[in-house]
């Protein structure tokens, strides 16, 4: 996998970020591609599904890894430097109950930067938060995500 000391430095320092999506998975799949084509391999996205159709749509856009159901989702909240996902993430019983309670806490509890996508899927309006078309909300991610690869820090984890 590694051909170089370089290499594997690349590897370590490299941002690892999350997307998060369940049901058919296709905003998390536009994000995932919009990714992929601005940034290409110099970031680690790993696809994390609540069913296995989301996380096939993610893997489908060119995630580098995927991960399905509860306990995955558990497991890797905190192994990112982002999340990126809608609102209903971090809403317990979400997604017609896909999102787990146990979800909604690992991703709250994270220590990752979280980026959400107030979508009103679920019932819940965030005051103050603009209603903007979903391709614009995630050219704002990929300006963010842009942003996090400029300053240069080391992402490297223990």
């Amino acid at each position: 996998m590694f051909d170089t000391p370089y290499m594997i430095l690349l590897y370590f320092c490299m941002l690892k970020v999350s997307v998060i999506d369940g049901q058919g998975g296709g905003i998390g799949s536009l994000i995932v591609k919009r990714l992929r084509d601005e940034f290409g391999d110099s970031i680690e996205i790993l696809a994390l599904g609540t069913n296995a159709a989301a996380t096939s749509a993610m893997m489908k856009s060119r995630a580098d890894k995927g991960a399905t159901g509860e306990n995955a989702i558990v497991l890797n909240a905190n192994r990112a430097d982002l999340l990126i996902g809608p609102l209903s993430i971090i809403l317990p019983n979400a997604m017609l109950g896909e999102l787990t309670p146990r979800m909604a806490e690992a991703i709250v509890l994270s220590n990752a930067r979280k980026f959400l996508l107030p979508l009103n899927q679920e019932g819940v309006n965030i005051i103050g938060a603009e209603k903007e078309p979903l391709p614009h909300m995630i050219e704002r991610i990929v300006e963010i995500v842009r942003h996090e690869t400029e300053k240069g820090e080391n992402y490297v984890r223990s």
